[in-house]
């Protein structure tokens, strides 16, 4: 018997009827502690029932939180960034020169993309983020002497107004109370060419809400999206699905519902049908 199955077999064990209660006890508290970052907790069919079972915390409007991105993430790309950088270089070539980023952090994709292809002179980027991530972003790129980025908190407004070519969102649309991405897109003023997403917890069977603990004493909401769904529901906006990866890096282990983890992420490229890059 292989180490995986092994491990399944005792991961069932635990799951069962019997030990659940206990090892639901024992996860909540390893969840909520100091060292729980990362973990996922519950299953909850609103954000309001979500956040009745967290302690208050900030979710992610906490400067705490930037620490890595600024060190880390703004000079290094990962695995799960190469389908990203493929794509957005092929919609940069094709004539794309803006950029509207949802939940784009400090500015991480544009700080670590821009060393590996060649940008637009004329590039637009602007990302749209919590206040306390705004204000870092804007203070990063006054330092770096960048004058392509551009910071809003206020989504809403942004996006009715939005006409950007590209639209980018790496790990945060789930974190978001209301932003479907065929919603936003039934919102905005102007559809865009292209629609990255990477990051995505997509699963098979129906939508749910979880929570995960953050880190630095932070908790959050988050859904979780039937990716058949989704996918349906940009498709009818008029695009075509021309790429998908799956995003090992990011797994969902939710305690005493095996049926609803899953162990990778997923990320989607959808191109517009007025769009002509190949």
């Amino acid at each position: 018997m292989s180490h995986a199955s092994a491990a399944q077999i005792v991961r069932e064990l635990l799951e069962g009827p019997v030990t659940r209660p206990a090892l639901l006890r024992w996860r909540r508290r390893q969840f909520l502690a100091k060292a729980g970052t990362s973990l996922y907790f519950g299953v909850f069919d609103s954000f309001a029932a979500a956040r009745e079972r967290l302690p208050p915390s900030p979710e992610f409007n906490n400067e705490q939180l930037a620490t890595e991105y600024v060190e880390v993430r703004t000079r290094q790309v990962f695995a799960y960034d190469y389908p990203v950088m493929w794509w957005l270089e092929r919609a940069f070539r094709g004539g794309a020169t803006s950029v509207l980023d949802i939940g784009g952090s400090v500015g991480v994709h544009y700080h670590a993309y821009r060393r590996y292809f060649e940008m637009p002179s004329n590039l637009t980027w602007h990302i749209i983020e919590v206040p306390a991530m705004v204000s870092i972003g804007c203070a990063l790129a006054a330092a770096r002497g960048v004058k392509s980025l551009s910071f809003t908190d206020d989504l809403n407004r942004t996006i009715s107004s939005a006409d950007a070519d590209i639209w980018l969102s790496a790990g945060a649309l789930h974190y978001l109370e209301d932003a479907r991405p065929a919603d936003l897109l039934k919102r905005c003023f102007k559809q865009p060419m292209h629609l990255l997403l990477n990051k995505l917890p997509l699963c098979a069977g129906e939508d749910f809400v979880t929570t995960q603990n953050i880190g630095e004493g932070c908790f959050a909401p988050m859904h979780v999206f039937n990716g058949d769904r989704l996918i349906r529901e940009v498709e009818a906006q008029g695009y075509t699905l021309r790429d998908r990866w799956k995003v090992y890096e990011r797994s969902l282990y939710v305690p005493g519902h095996p049926e609803r983890s899953f162990p990778f992420f997923t990320g989607l490229y959808f191109a517009g049908l007025a769009n002509e890059t190949r």
